[in-house]
């Protein structure tokens, strides 16, 4: 019983997450629910940006690559050594479009709120941003993250996957659970806070000292940016390829 309130508490604190809100905002109305539809236009433009950069890339591939295709290669390269660094050379390969996915979403999102002009599209409400300076992409990036962990898992070792809840002694059950739902909350919530904590200081300091000072922060910006999409994917692929290990 203690257990399924648990848990029960843990999935309503997930959809309480959702109503977090920071300013005001521009919302479509879909049948009973609102959206966040400057969330969803930025999200969609990013999308665009990356199938554009992918199939610009893979039209005419060579055997010698030049260009985009060398730089779509190299990016490939990273994402895959970093899945094989935290999966292990004999479980990585499937999960290299999973982890490149996230990764490439958040990189892109995070340096579109830095570098395109969104503040030139007035809404009704609110105004355009970076996709992740908003708490309901962050979960909903950080959710299949913990669907692939179980998935993971269970295709590995079947149903004595959960035999890890109950080790090295059943006494810490609730804890080995507990620890499960809160890896969503530790990675929507570090991605959430750092990216609207880095745009609010740099809007602070253009309306205070609009001409130098800023400069410098917004250069800090894109390597913080990049920094999040990295912390973000490493341990989304950490977790999924413990839950195939068998130990924590």
């Amino acid at each position: 019983m203690y257990i399924e309130q648990l848990l029960v508490n843990r999935i309503d604190g997930l959809y309480q997450i959702s109503s977090v809100e920071v300013g005001q905002h521009f919302y479509w109305q879909i049948g009973d629910f609102q959206v966040h539809a400057q969330v969803l236009i930025t999200s969609w433009i990013v999308i665009v940006i990356l199938l554009g950069l992918s199939i610009t890339a893979t039209r005419d591939l060579q055997m010698i690559p030049t260009g985009t295709q060398n730089f779509i290669e190299y990016i490939f390269e990273f994402i895959r050594d970093l899945t094989r660094t935290q999966m292990g050379e004999e479980e990585y390969r499937p999960w290299v479009p999973f982890i490149g996915t996230m990764f490439l979403f958040i990189f892109v999102s995070n340096w579109s709120g830095a570098l395109l002009p969104w503040r030139i599209i007035q809404l009704p409400h609110g105004e355009l941003a970076a996709p992740t300076n908003d708490i309901n992409t962050t979960v909903a990036l950080a959710l299949p993250t913990s669907v692939a962990y179980f998935y993971a898992g269970l295709h590995k070792r079947g149903l004595s996957y959960f035999g890890k809840y109950i080790q090295p002694t059943p006494v810490l059950l609730p804890i080995n659970i507990l620890e499960d739902f809160t890896k969503p909350l530790s990675l929507s919530f570090r991605l959430f806070g750092n990216i609207l904590a880095d745009e609010l200081v740099v809007a602070v300091l253009v309306s205070l000292v609009p001409l130098i000072v800023p400069v410098p922060m917004m250069l800090l910006g894109l390597f913080t940016s990049a920094i999040q999409a990295l912390i973000f994917a490493t341990p989304a692929a950490a977790y999924t390829g413990e839950s195939m290990e068998g130990h924590h």
